[in-house]
């Protein structure tokens, strides 16, 4: 994001809402610009909400968020954020991505967040960029735009483009962009004011450990489930698994059932399994083909093991998927989900 900040003009960012928005992602990245106007006493930042159209777009969590029609010429310093969430990989409207060309033509800064990305792809805007994709659709995100180079990453900077991955990463996006357009002691008292900390950096991953979070999941849980993520497509052996980290076969087998409440093939197969709930949701590649990327060479295997886990062949999850449901759901990825039951009242 650029500034005069001689002339003391403000920088300015539009958002794009794209209907079911995700209102989380679009806050957290807001409040920090607002803070900071707020502790100098100067209007720092400057901000808008377009759309196609114009008018109330409703978010994913039903609140309604009046916007104005694109604007024929962005302000010349300005970013433009898509924000959008579910459905945005299915999003097409061709005047947003012709109105997002005219933009980048004239140098403007574009950028996403949560799965906004998707729509900057369809624009043909990230062709080669790296750009920060939520974790869990990376997977499918690649698969559907190999000339991308999606990362693990809260926000990436790349040249003039932005994004961020959601939930509230837009906060650790917007100090950064404090510290360095202004002071890093602007940042942390933003950080302070707001009560986060510690302040995340571009070079962080999404998740604090891979599994969960990292009090829960014990270290050597942690390196075999980061094996099993990043050997999906070719899943390795357990007892490979084992070797790897350093323990026995037997040890690595207790830890998971001790602490993840299921066997070690139970989990890698879950996960393998969630990796093609999400192609099937995010791409339109053939079940046939999310079956061999996800490590089945049988697509009977397949269809049997996902209809297991998540109680719908694979056809019919992807033919079932809720487009249009004002409160759609996605079911965690942790394995005790299905069995939580109510807290006992005190």
């Amino acid at each position: 994001m650029s500034t005069d900040e001689e002339s003391g003009e403000p920088s300015s960012l539009v958002f794009v809402l794209i209907p079911r928005f995700n209102m989380m992602a679009l806050t957290t990245t807001i409040e920090p610009l607002r803070v900071a106007n707020y502790l100098t006493g100067r209007k720092l930042y400057a901000w808008s909400f377009v759309a196609p159209g114009g008018g109330p777009v409703v978010a994913s969590n039903g609140m309604v968020q009046a916007a104005l029609p694109l604007p024929e010429r962005a302000p010349a310093d300005a970013t433009i954020l898509v924000c959008g969430s579910w459905d945005s990989e299915h999003y097409d409207n061709p005047n947003l991505f012709a109105w997002l060309r005219r933009q980048d033509r004239r140098g403007i800064r574009l950028g996403a967040m949560d799965i906004g990305a998707y729509i900057l792809a369809r624009a043909g805007l990230i062709k080669n960029r790296r750009i920060a994709v939520l974790w869990y659709c990376l997977r499918a995100f690649l698969e559907a735009y190999p000339d991308t180079r999606p990362e693990d990453r809260l926000f990436v900077n790349d040249g003039n483009r932005l994004t961020i991955a959601g939930g509230v990463a837009g906060v650790d996006a917007m100090l950064a962009d404090i510290g360095s357009r202004y002071d890093a002691r602007l940042a942390h008292e933003v950080a302070d004011h707001i009560l986060h900390f510690p302040i995340r950096g571009d070079q962080e991953s999404q998740r604090s450990s891979r599994g969960g979070q990292h009090e829960i999941v014990h270290p050597i849980l942690r390196m075999a489930i980061g094996l099993m993520e990043t050997h999906v497509e070719e899943p390795l052996s357990i007892p490979a698994v084992a070797a790897k980290t350093g323990v026995s076969q037997r040890k690595l087998e207790r830890l998971f059932v001790t602490h993840v409440g299921r066997s070690a093939v139970a989990y890698y197969r879950m996960l393998r399994l969630q990796h093609a709930r999400a192609m099937l949701t995010n791409t339109s590649l053939s079940v046939r083909e999310i079956a061999l990327a996800c490590g089945y060479g049988s697509l009977s295997h397949f269809a049997k093991s996902f209809s297991d886990q998540f109680g719908k062949l694979p056809r019919e999850y992807r033919n079932a998927w809720p487009h249009d449901d004002p409160n759609p759901i996605w079911l965690g990825l942790s394995p005790s989900l299905p069995e939580l039951k109510p807290a006992r009242k005190r």
